[in-house]
């Protein structure tokens, strides 16, 4: 296939394409065009002073009331329940208990259902990639791609989940292992089993498998899958249908014009609700790893008032990157990310147990893929932490997350086919999860099964520098880790609040300046102010239970991308015709 993108033509002037409402180019060749008298931004309420704006009324005044009332209650509750410590022993607030449970009630009660919501967007993506609907090309026949392949790879692993990578690229795969190794999961004094993990104990060859198997399914096709889902809908129904870029356009096919109205409210402010708190609960993660290897590495205090720091300093950066845009800024740093990261990763590679780590490549693939039905299966199984603790909240927070990263991917795939779009967001980023768990997870196994324990026995924000440590040049290779985890903090950041000014201008793309900078410093306020009333436990228990009610958006999304997909392909067959 030809990528004009790709292979630009020298010595050919070529016009510039005609403009949407959007700021995008208009379909290329025949599509399917919704009529619509709805015009993007007519619901807006716009001013020009010296702070000027132009918002969607409805979708921006009670999402950010909202979420301000609910994080001056946080603060409240947190303030009002606090306890003084027993023998200098901290005490939990009301809050935090308040999250703890949230959560937990949450991933007992509904982990089948988001792990069921996840193998139909999966079944879904694989139906498109082999099916003739995978030949339609977002943006027209005729459209060409907005940005070259490895710009566009790189901002579709950035903005997808790298901060989750950093955290527990080391973390993840040694819990599971010692799990497998032990056979068991001690909670309240009380063994429980923890299937398929619980069948290799005292086995260090088959417990090493069964945790590499258990940690890429979290990260490979289930939760790309969900993004290809949204961003594709996105892409498909603004591309090629020529309706403003937001979660409520998806829903034509279900709504019809009602779509402009309060249904279409509902759906865009449920998207708001979660892609902030997805957001915050990366940055939350961000912030305890940043400041646990900055202790690590340079003895500075770890506490809240670091990450506090941390989140202010990274928020302010990422507002630079927010004003300069998604060609100046967002790409620049992802280029950047990727290419740091690509250093660690081959660092680690050539320094740590190289000869495993390759071949262990190609094993836990041979796992993964083994194991990936029965992991995937959400009735009948016994193994209540693995599934509730782990895969529950991952697959809870991927949905929460996939608002944002979905907009982002599809305002940067423009001009691609449904089949290279799949390809690229499924199987290209899950093949580097593999690789990158590999080399993170298998090293810290190996140095467990070689008698280093310090690496399993430190904090989970601080175990990618326990393991670090052990390698050659480790105060580099940490700092490397630490700049990884800042850079990852800020492409989320910026491009998640490029992501929700779209959302709440009413699906406008070129919204003024200030409301971008309002969502980039609004985002680390709810961060800080979860981390400081119930810490991780607040993040985690805010992106579960807003991922609940999206999921139940998002399935609603299968049917009308199946339906705009065979509207577009008899477009182009009657236009061939």
């Amino acid at each position: 296939m030809s990528d004009s993108a790709d292979n630009p033509s020298s010595g050919v002037s070529e016009p510039e394409p005609q403009l949407d409402d959007e700021g995008f180019p208009a379909p290329e060749g025949p599509t399917a065009l919704i009529e619509t008298d709805y015009e993007i931004g007519q619901d807006n309420i716009q001013g020009e002073g010296a702070i000027p704006y132009d918002i969607h009324h409805v979708v921006f005044g009670i999402s950010s009331a909202t979420i301000v009332i609910f994080t001056i209650g946080t603060l409240a509750l947190q303030y009002f329940t606090a306890q003084p410590p027993i023998d200098g022993v901290p005490q939990a607030s009301g809050s935090e208990i308040f999250f703890i449970g949230l959560r937990a009630w949450l991933t007992r009660n509904l982990d089948w259902f988001f792990m069921l919501t996840g193998n139909i967007f999966v079944l879904l993506c694989l139906g498109l990639i082999l099916s003739p609907l995978g030949k339609i090309r977002l943006g027209g026949p005729d459209a060409t791609p907005d940005f070259n392949r490895s710009g566009w790879f790189a901002m579709l692993f950035a903005a997808g989940m790298g901060i989750g990578l950093m955290f527990y690229g080391v973390a993840e795969p040694l819990s599971h292992y010692a799990d497998a190794f032990g056979g068991q999961v001690i909670e309240n004094g009380v063994r429980v089993d923890v299937a398929p993990l619980d069948g290799a104990e005292g086995d260090a060859l088959e417990s090493r498998r069964l945790a590499m198997a258990a940690t890429i399914f979290h990260w490979g096709l289930h939760p790309w899958g969900i993004y290809a889902v949204v961003a594709l809908s996105l892409a498909l129904f603004s591309f090629n249908k020529g309706l403003p870029l937001t979660m409520r356009s998806v829903f034509y096919p279900i709504f019809g014009e009602k779509i402009w109205g309060w249904p279409g409210h509902v759906i865009d402010i449920l998207a708001v609700f979660a892609t902030v708190f997805g957001l915050a609960t990366s940055l939350g993660f961000g912030a305890e790893q940043a400041a646990a290897g900055l202790h690590f590495l340079f003895n500075i205090g770890e506490g809240m008032t670091t990450k506090i720091v941390l989140i202010c300093c990274i928020i302010a950066v990422a507002t630079i990157s927010v004003v300069l845009g998604v060609d100046k800024g967002v790409q620049t740093l992802s280029r950047a990310n990727m290419i740091l990261a690509l250093l660690l990763l081959l660092f680690i590679i050539l320094t740590g147990p190289t000869r495993q780590i390759l071949t262990g490549f190609f094993a836990n693939l041979g796992a993964y893929t083994r194991d990936l039905v029965p992991l995937s299966n959400p009735f009948g199984r016994t193994d209540d932490p693995f599934r509730e603790g782990w895969t529950g909240f991952y697959w809870a927070w991927w949905i929460s997350w996939s608002p944002f990263v979905g907009m982002f991917i599809a305002r940067v795939s423009r001009g691609r086919t449904v089949r290279e779009f799949l390809l690229a967001v499924l199987i290209v980023p899950s093949i580097i999860s593999v690789l990158w768990m590999t080399a993170l997870g298998g090293t810290a196994i190996s140095q467990f099964q070689s008698g280093i324990t310090g690496v399993a026995s430190a904090a989970v924000e601080l175990q990618l520098f326990e393991m670090l440590s052990h390698l050659p040049v480790h105060a580099i290779s940490s700092f490397v880790g630490i700049v990884l985890v800042i850079v990852f903090f800020i492409t989320s950041s910026d491009s998640g609040s490029l992501v929700i000014d779209t959302i709440c201008a009413g699906g406008k793309v070129d919204s003024p300046t200030p409301q971008r900078i309002f969502w980039c410093t609004f985002e680390g306020v709810v961060a800080i102010v979860l981390l400081l009333g119930g810490g991780l436990a607040a993040l985690q228990a805010m992106a579960v239970s807003t991922g609940f009610p999206f999921a139940i958006v998002l399935l609603g999304s299968v049917w009308a991308i199946i339906r705009g997909l065979l509207d577009e392909r008899r477009e182009i067959e009657d236009a061939e015709a």
